[in-house]
């Protein structure tokens, strides 16, 4: 099974301890990894030749033995690579699931459009009948209007043929009379013939059919022909007035349309920056991540570096094989005079008394520092996001002051051990001077400065890392927070930007529905009112041949009339010159 390794190697007593392979991570499958548990170490082989924190690939077997182990560098680009494409897999596809939502959204919205389109076209042809009944009942007017023309004009054709029968029976009549007055000459007509002739006229006149009824119903259609006529020329014009509408509105919606598209792609390239920054949110909350479990690393290699530390000097005073170096020119000890050097060690007894008072509040005030470190760990550990930030911050300051004190610390118990070695060599001179038996030290005792210059170098370039580490991490938790701001703000502007987007989309389907409306209406308007005119066309051309036809009527029973009054009055004339005949005796 393979597994991702980190290199670790013991500190030893002179040099580094044998490498071992501390498990981090294992490959469940191809694309599936998961953590050790625990802190699992495995013995590295002797090939391996490493050095310390660095992270390899390791295969065991099932017995857990080595099979093989390599550099992780090319592997864990390998993986990177293949978590930015599975990303980026991941990512098409939520785009295409949110676009099938989108999709599924604008159907369902489009579906509901047809559905209010078709009501509304409902409504439109409810009104449509309404209107084409209104339109039938005023044809039906007009059509008995004109019936009752057309029986006026028939009423009037037959009376007037009444009337030509009965002027054609007068002139013959007149005509007879007139020859039976040439055969007769002077001969005057009788009052039984008088009385015919009066009678013949009464029924002339009273077969003159009067117009003036017909003329006040002509004048009634004619009348009732001008409203329909002015109704027409409303809708006409509405009509017009409702086509242009129509064509501004229709490119207003257009328009809008166009924008709103224009919007929802603007929206769309939005949730995809959106994306991006999550994904890089993810990337920099993943490094913020091993950069901590390389700060923790490096934290327990200063501290065991420091207890190694410890323990050189906790040697120094514990045996006499080992000692610091050799600081003391014995000779020109030998040669000072002998209260000369009671009081320089007095001097060097009470400097170093002071040393340790200092080095032993240094020590508690480490102590303390320490603590103080641990209660804001457990504090984060129990802490929310918001309040982690915070006491990160803090952490890594208590943390700075922690390695300032403990690098200035270590300076001074260094400085004590030198002190206590030079009093002790002072002391030790002095009391031989003096007369008193004195232990040498062992002529073979092992120098220790260059071990702990060595360690001391080691402990600077670990601290030296770590600061830059902690640098980087509190560099990168801001620029993280600043983009988690920045995400959320971004996120929020989204949603609101899609509810502004999705209102003004209804609000431009029901624009939709009622362009629909409008087109429909115009649409049955502009089929017609062509029929309703032509119609209206007919019932004027049909009213104008009935006044036409009034007209001459109306003259030939003028006519008529003025020669019913000259028969008349030639009758009373014939009368009259009756009656003056029979008078004459």
């Amino acid at each position: 099974m393979l597994y991702l390794a980190e290199v670790q190697k013991k500190a030893g007593f002179i040099g580094s301890g044998k490498p071992e392979f501390k498990l981090l991570a294992c490959q469940r499958s191809e694309q599936s990894w998961s953590s050790v548990p625990g802190d699992e170490v495995v013995a590295a082989p002797d090939d391996a030749t490493y050095n310390a924190g660095a992270l390899v690939m390791v295969e065991l077997s099932n017995n857990r033995q080595i099979q093989r182990h390599y550099e992780a560098g090319r592997s864990l680009v390998t993986i990177l690579q293949t978590f930015s494409n599975l990303s980026k897999k991941y990512k098409t596809q939520e785009e295409e699931i949110e676009q099938w939502k989108q999709s599924l959204t604008f159907q369902s919205q489009e579906l509901n459009r047809r559905e209010m389109d078709m009501e509304s076209r409902q409504e439109q042809l409810e009104q449509a009948e309404a209107d084409l009944d209104k339109l039938d009942e005023q044809r039906q007017a007009t059509e008995q209007a004109q019936a009752e023309l057309e029986q006026l004009r028939a009423d009037l054709e037959r009376k007037n043929q009444d009337l030509e029968g009965a002027w054609a029976h007068l002139n013959g009549e007149m005509r007879r009379l007139e020859e039976r007055q040439a055969e007769m000459g002077n001969i005057s007509l009788d009052e039984a013939q008088l009385e015919q002739l009066q009678e013949a006229l009464d029924r002339l006149t009273n077969a003159i059919t009067p117009t003036e009824s017909v003329r006040q119903q002509l004048d009634a259609a004619f009348e009732h022909w001008n409203q329909q006529q002015a109704t027409l020329e409303h809708h006409q014009q509405s009509l017009g007035q409702q086509q242009q509408e129509l064509t501004q509105q229709q490119q207003q919606q257009q328009q809008q349309i166009s924008e709103l598209e224009s919007a929802w792609q603007s929206w769309r390239d939005g949730e995809t920056a959106l994306a991006d920054r999550r994904t890089e949110l993810k990337l920099q909350q993943a490094l913020i991540v091993a950069h901590q479990e390389r700060i923790t690393l490096l934290s327990e290699q200063l501290r065991d570096q420091g207890a190694l530390h410890k323990q050189i000097y906790d040697l120094l005073n514990t045996t006499d094989k080992v000692r610091l170096s050799k600081k003391v020119d014995v000779a020109a000890l030998e040669a000072m005079p002998l209260e000369t050097l009671q009081t320089l060690v007095s001097e060097l007894e009470q400097d170093l008394e002071k040393v340790s008072r200092f080095v032993i509040d240094q020590e508690e005030e480490l102590t303390l520092q320490q603590q103080a470190i641990d209660e804001l760990k457990h504090k984060i550990e129990q802490s929310s996001e918001f309040d982690r930030l915070q006491l990160e911050t803090e952490l890594a300051d208590e943390q700075d002051r922690y390695q300032m004190l403990n690098e200035t610390l270590v300076g001074q118990r260094r400085n004590l051990l030198e002190r206590e070695e030079v009093l002790s060599q002072h002391q030790a001179l002095l009391r031989r001077r003096q007369g008193h038996a004195t232990e040498e030290a062992p002529a073979s005792a092992v120098e220790l400065e260059p071990v702990l210059d060595k360690l001391d170098e080691l402990r600077q370039q670990t601290n030296d890392e770590l600061h830059t580490l902690e640098t980087q991490a509190k560099q990168m938790q801001e620029s993280v927070a600043t983009l988690r701001t920045e995400t959320e703000q971004m996120a929020a502007a989204q949603g609101t930007r899609r509810e502004e987007l999705q209102t003004q989309e209804n609000q431009v389907r029901e624009r939709q529905q009622a362009l629909g409306c409008l087109q429909g209406k115009v649409d049955l308007y502009g089929e017609l009112l062509p029929a309703a005119k032509e119609r209206l066309d007919q019932g004027k051309q049909t009213l104008d041949a009935i006044a036409s036809s009034l007209a001459q009527l109306q003259e030939s029973s003028d006519y008529q009339l003025q020669a019913i009054t000259e028969m008349r009055q030639t009758v009373f004339t014939l009368a009259a010159e009756g009656t003056e005949q029979l008078a004459t005796p």
